[in-house]
């Protein structure tokens, strides 16, 4: 009985220098870990407030819906989105139909997947490569922007559907831990001439400088 009870006691007293040690290296580990930045926007704006009403007049004249068409989201502070397009008819000059969505993507700094703002820059990067990547997309160019945000780029192409041909602006922006990607794109009806690509591209770049300058006035409020 005294040599089971000896046995017990020291393996209880294992038990406990186990449980410290253990307790002790979790600690350690867990010191060890980086704390990450702060994600600096922490919410988005309306997005259909996002562009300038004089902007949806110029670029898309006649809009079906001027306050634009809110896209479905099941968390705004996180992705938004809006979409504009309007028929203008010129008469025996045929018509000119114009389209122009602006879509928001914000991200948290999360331990395990990153800082909010790389986690944009891994969403900026797959929103660059699939407007590349269009498909039956022709003249397909890209460009980088400066003085938008804190990297851009603007990529146009020629795409036929509908039996017409159109011609397509995309810019995409990240700004911090927020992606903002403009599409803008628009073509003739009736004899009429779809527009040039450097009025698409200004289209989009516009009005993806209001749009970036939104996420930035939604966070100062």
């Amino acid at each position: 009985m005294l040599v089971a009870v000896g046995c017990s006691s020291d393996s209880g007293g294992d038990k406990k220098k186990d449980t410290a040690s253990a307790t002790a290296s979790g600690s350690s580990q867990a010191s060890a870990s980086p704390s990450l930045a702060p994600a600096k926007f922490k919410k988005l704006p309306e997005a259909c407030q996002s562009i300038t009403p004089a902007s949806i007049d110029k670029y898309v004249p006649k809009a079906k819906t001027k306050a634009g068409e809110v896209g479905k989201t099941s968390d705004p502070q996180s992705q938004a989105s809006c979409t504009w397009n309007g028929l203008d008819d010129k008469g025996v000059q045929g018509s000119l139909y114009r389209w122009l969505d602006v879509d928001f993507k914000r991200y948290d700094s999360a331990q395990g997947l990153g800082t909010g703002d790389a986690l944009a820059q891994k969403q900026y990067d797959r929103a660059v490569s699939a407007a590349k990547a269009t498909a039956d997309a022709k003249n397909v160019k890209a460009t980088p922007l400066s003085g938008v945000g804190d990297q851009a780029t603007a990529i146009t192409f020629d795409l036929k559907k509908t039996d017409a041909d159109f011609k397509y602006g995309v810019v995409v922006v990240r700004t911090a831990n927020a992606v903002v990607t403009v599409d803008y794109n628009g073509t003739g009806y009736q004899g009429a001439d779809a527009p040039q690509t450097n009025e698409v591209q200004d289209g989009a770049t516009v009005t993806a400088k209001e749009a970036v300058a939104a996420v930035a006035t939604a966070n100062n409020k």
